[in-house]
């Protein structure tokens, strides 16, 4: 008899098709701010956890961090639209997922009242550098050289 190879994870886990952005466009596209949030003007995160059965689909979710006002019926709603790529499994097995997701409600500067998805971080650094120019000379000794005749020049360089 032939052995077969076993692969490396027995059991493998649901992921959303084009990842983690495409999954925050798909959220912050269709979440709507409840009116009621934004007439109190609160800002804040709601977290839940929810079951993506063996099909891909969201078919509970539960919130652990609770922001009231509405916010919560709303993040249970955008994360039961979710849909999720499974991989088959081994011997068929209909096996539920278990995930956790936060999602931001903050408000528009500008007034308007739909909410902002969280930016990735930024990287931000500057370099600074510095650096002298000296007269030449054509011989190899070192020439003492004066303050007024050395040019200093300092430069600011931000990097996104």
């Amino acid at each position: 008899m032939k052995k077969e190879k076993r692969e490396d994870t027995f059991i493998k886990h649901p992921y959303y098709k084009g990842g983690i952005k495409a999954m925050n466009e798909l959220i912050y596209g269709n979440l709507k701010y409840p009116k009621e949030a934004a007439a109190k003007k609160l800002e804040g995160i709601v977290i839940l956890k929810y079951d993506i059965n063996h099909l891909g689909h969201v078919i509970d979710a539960k919130v652990v961090k609770s922001l009231g006002s509405g916010c919560d019926e709303e993040a249970i709603r955008v994360v039961k639209m979710l849909v999720f790529e499974v991989p088959k499994n081994p011997r068929k097995l209909k096996i539920t997922f278990h995930k956790d997701i936060h999602i931001h409600f903050k408000l528009a500067a500008d007034k308007d009242i739909r909410p902002v998805p969280p930016s990735a971080p930024q990287q931000t650094s500057s370099l600074n550098v510095t650096y002298t120019i000296l007269p030449t000379t054509t011989e190899e000794k070192v020439v003492p050289v004066s303050k007024t005749e050395t040019q200093v020049y300092t430069y600011s360089i931000k990097i996104n």
